[in-house]
């Protein structure tokens, strides 16, 4: 009986594990290849030819990868929900527990990961049009932001400084000149002080700068 039992088990394993199921593998096709398009257009084209950070154009082609493939292949839609949920909790404590991260690679990181989760979690009763409507309106909204709108494209940079006397607001003209010198950054648009050591005789200073002329 035991034997008719183990027999009869396997059977149903074996008939519920497909070897190839062609319509999942064409849907995933689609849907993998529509997210790693908008990716590329998002990351690439308007992140990348403005920032030149390959740093993060590395992380959030992979990043956005993973979690495409990951939640396309979760069959449980309340798991699938509390999944994509969960990897926005995970990333916002891995946001507090390394480097600071500027605010709009943080936006841009969240922005992969939202398209991805929409991309692979839609249910089969979305068209793929809606999916691809979606896709563009997350585009558009990016690419009004990052290229018409906000024409002038404001970086950062961390430095420390041991002219500290030239900290005082009425230095401030010469901290800049002296800064633009040693940078050389044709112009900076403002400055932060981060902290001061007077001990070593430094402080640690954050300055905000244009950036023109990037090559597309």
């Amino acid at each position: 009986m035991n034997t008719l039992d183990s027999a009869a088990v396997k059977d149903t394993i074996m008939e519920s594990i497909k070897l190839v199921d062609l319509t999942n593998l064409l849907e995933l096709v689609i849907r993998f290849s529509l997210n790693l398009i908008v990716i590329l257009i998002l990351v690439r084209w308007l992140y990348f030819s403005t920032t030149r950070r390959k740093d993060y154009l590395f992380t959030y082609i992979l990043i956005s990868s993973i979690v495409f493939l990951l939640c396309f292949h979760l069959e449980n839609v309340i798991l699938q929900i509390g999944f994509a949920l969960g990897l926005f909790a995970i990333f916002g404590i891995i946001r507090y527990r390394t480097d600071a991260i500027p605010i709009k690679e943080m936006t841009y990181l969240f922005l992969t990961i939202g398209i991805s989760v929409i991309n692979a979690l839609t249910s089969n009763s979305t068209s793929i049009l809606e999916i691809l409507f979606t896709n563009i309106i997350i585009i558009a909204l990016t690419y009004g932001l990052e290229k018409r709108w906000l024409l002038k494209h404001e970086s950062s940079k961390n430095i420390t400084y041991e002219r500290i006397e030239l900290i005082k607001p009425d230095n401030y003209n010469e901290l800049i000149a002296d800064l633009q010198i040693r940078t050389g950054i044709s112009k900076i648009d403002r400055i932060e002080i981060k902290e001061i050591d007077f001990q070593r005789n430094n402080c640690h200073l954050r300055i905000f700068y244009e950036i023109k002329d990037i090559n597309q």
